[in-house]
């Protein structure tokens, strides 16, 4: 607590004093840093970075605040063999700073760089204080971001709006979402859930968004805020007097309404909200708005008209404002598009690396935009990640090859951007870095050559074992061919309901084979060879755990499809011996990722717990915490939805009192119908309910040294 609260000290200093946003980020990174450096900005339209040397000191050059921090990452990483990542944002700086030989200068033709997604809000940060939120805008400033949607505090807006439209406390209560599911609310696909939010939520969330929004703008970052295009509660047709269209259920939730674009309350209503959020937090030039998404009936809507009425009542706020808008299936619908004047509207291409649809005739989506989103301006995205959950994966050929590819395109001339649009973080840095240094590089290049720099990066010197383990995971799981448009990781079985036939674990993974276990484990095997060499460097330690833990996961789905060979041959002994080494797999897992608290579900839920001022309020909130990553709703919505494990979690902590007794239960019932009786189904939503309502304890800090572990797991379950 005391490293935290200097550099707090001095970061505040640094921001009495006016010195360069970036200045305060170095003394975040190590107490000192800045006075090392030589920061300069030079305004201008054309995004650059330059990196040389000043008097003896690494000299980073930038037209605005995010380009010197995305050169100063470069430096860091390029130079001085530091890369500063979610596992770890702050370092040791060498005692003499590498000096580079000659200026290196980088430009960009990507105006804009995005980040987040709204199930981002909830799957990785619904329970965030301001220290990690600080950590996270200092990540994005090291890798460009400039346009980041920022969400927190939305439901302070919608309180007050719906105030002022005659809604009381109670019903307000009942519309507002809680903290793990705020972002299906805004998208406009359930109410309430998760609530209701005290007073005291509601004060810290607009006071968090203001301090997330300050920090943001001293970057020199234009925020994207949450606009209005016509949710109401679902009683609003009655309530209020309006045309609405959109009554209907999500997945078992009922759905706020949409305020119909040609009703004359509109207007009244639109300026209401966006004279409440405002007030609150000011006026951005960027609004996110998703009318329609995943299933809003569009039953007598004018989707032209729509379009056009709602750019207005957000051009009233600023007249230079811009609609982003996610393109993710059939939306947004060329009618719509039709109805934006050009220039008003940004498109999202949400998934570019997996389904594009920006206008490429070779795309494997089934939603064909031979015009893509003319005439209006898109970013190219990487979505990546769905529901947060644990796994390598990534697409690299795919997203070098798509990114350039576009770009030369007749669709590059309206390609501004890029965007980061997962729905889960602090996973798979790899991806991230490869993404966010595309728009630095003018020339296409090939994963292998990217990846010898990578390797000298992340563990501060060049290591041949290192760099063969990741040619071989990037040349496997690390390389999703197009086509394939499974959503996110293949999944652990470990986390998967228990049954003879698993596959996928969540309802639309659509997981398909395109990689052999053996070369992840195989990848695994050469990993740990380092270890003596790296053992004290954070990133390997992490990498290792990580990398360790889906060898495990994949000798976990080989021993499994064992374990339903002998299940199905009758062999019962057999049985008895594969479930015993699974069920072994399932404890070593969960004692690896217990060495890390970024895999520990104790670390999840000690942050909810500790957002709430109550007891009954921490309960909430933990409530909020376990339901999300697994049940996700009740019984119909989990069951009959198929919301149930969309956003599993790898965990330890789950993994032994979630997933260890599911499969324990499932090899017991069939054990005893090998034996020829009959065993009672396994009721495996109660057994998940009741670990949502759990209150047991679970540690966050790390358990065991996680070099240690590794090597005892790789030894007794896979061998090396």
């Amino acid at each position: 607590m005391k490293y935290f609260f200097v550099i707090s000290l001095l970061a505040g200093v640094l921001a009495m004093s006016g010195a360069h946003p970036v200045e305060g980020l170095l003394e975040r990174v190590q107490p000192g840093a800045s006075a090392r450096f030589v920061l300069k900005e030079t305004g201008g339209d054309k995004d650059f970075f330059e990196i040389g040397s000043v008097n003896g000191k690494p000299s980073i050059t930038g037209n605005n605040a995010v380009n010197v921090a995305a050169g100063v990452n470069w430096y860091l990483k390029y130079y001085a063999g530091i890369h500063l990542s979610w596992n770890c944002m702050t370092a040791e700086l060498p005692d003499a700073l590498p000096l580079p030989s000659k200026t290196e200068r980088h430009e960009t033709t990507a105006r804009w760089r995005y980040y987040l997604n709204y199930c981002t809000h909830s799957y990785s940060m619904a329970f965030w204080d301001w220290q990690r939120w600080e950590r996270e805008i200092d990540w994005m400033a090291l890798h460009g971001i400039n346009m980041p949607l920022a969400m927190t505090g939305m439901d302070v807006v919608w309180r007050n709006t719906l105030q002022r439209l005659g809604y009381q406390s109670a019903e307000i209560d009942e519309f507002v979402a809680g903290p793990g599911f705020q972002a299906w609310w805004l998208m406009n696909n359930l109410e309430g859930w998760g609530g209701p939010n005290s007073p005291e939520w509601y004060a810290s969330r607009e006071k968090l968004q203001k301090q997330i929004l300050g920090r943001m703008k001293e970057y020199g970052m234009l925020p994207v805020l949450p606009g209005y295009s016509g949710m109401l509660p679902h009683d609003a047709g009655k309530r209020l007097g309006v045309k609405v269209s959109g009554e209907g259920v999500w997945n078992g939730f009922v759905r706020p309404v949409f305020l119909k674009s040609d009703d004359p309350k509109f207007g009244e209503i639109a300026a209401v909200y966006y004279d409440e959020l405002t007030r609150l937090y000011g006026p951005a030039d960027f609004y996110s708005m998703d009318p329609f998404h995943e299933g809003g009936s569009l039953e007598g809507v004018d989707l032209r008209e729509a379009g056009g009425i709602i750019a207005s009542a957000m051009k009233r706020v600023n007249p230079r404002a811009v609609w982003v808008i996610q393109g993710w299936r059939e939306n947004p619908r060329r009618a719509l598009l039709d109805g934006v004047n050009p220039g008003d509207l940004m498109v999202l291409d949400l998934a570019s690396e997996i389904r594009p649809q920006w206008g490429d005739p070779e795309s494997p989506a089934p939603e064909k935009r031979p015009e893509g989103y003319a005439p209006h301006q898109w970013l190219y995205c990487m979505l990546l990640n769905f529901g947060g959950n644990v796994g390598l994966h990534g697409r690299m050929d795919y997203l070098i090859d798509e990114y350039y590819k576009a770009k030369s395109s007749p669709h590059g001339k309206r390609m501004t951007g890029i965007g980061l649009t997962m729905e889960g973080i602090e996973n798979n840095p790899v991806m991230y870095e490869l993404m966010s240094e595309l728009m630095w590089r003018s020339e296409k290049f090939s994963k292998e050559d990217w990846l010898k720099s990578y390797v000298e990066a992340r563990y501060g010197v060049f290591d041949k074992a290192l760099y063969d383990s990741w040619v071989m995971l990037a040349n496997s799981i690390y390389n999703c061919p197009p086509g394939n448009l499974q959503q996110g990781t293949s999944e652990s079985v470990f986390c998967a309901r228990p049954s003879a036939d698993v596959y996928q674990v969540s309802s639309w993974s659509r997981m398909k084979h395109y990689y052999e276990p053996e070369d992840v484990i195989n990848a695994a095997r050469i990993f740990v060879m380092s270890a003596d060499r790296f053992r004290d460097n954070e990133n390997y330690r992490y990498d290792l755990v990580d990398i360790v833990r889906q060898a495990m996961a994949e000798k976990g789905r080989l021993t499994y499809r064992e374990m339903t060979a002998a299940l199905n041959a009758g062999d019962a002994a057999r049985f008895a011996d594969c479930s015993e080494r699974f069920l072994g797999l399932i404890e070593g897992q969960n004692a690896l990722l217990s060495t890390r608290p970024e895999f520990k579900v104790g670390k999840w839920i000690a942050d909810a717990r500790n957002l709430g001022v109550s007891p009954r309020e921490k309960d909430k909130m933990e409530w909020n915490a376990r339901l999300l990553i697994s049940t996700w709703g009740p019984r119909v919505a989990s069951e009959d939805g198929g919301l149930r494990d969309y956003a599993h979690r790898e965990w330890a902590g789950m993994l032994r009192d979630l997933y260890y007794p599911r499969w324990e239960a499932w090899i017991r019932s069939k054990r005893t119908e090998i034996s020829g009786e009959k065993s009672k189904p396994v009721d495996f939503y109660d057994m998940d309910e009741k670990w949502v309502k759990s209150r047991n304890p679970y540690p966050s800090e790390s358990e065991g040294d996680a070099v240690e572990v590794a090597l005892q797991v790789m030894n007794r379950h896979i061998g090396r």
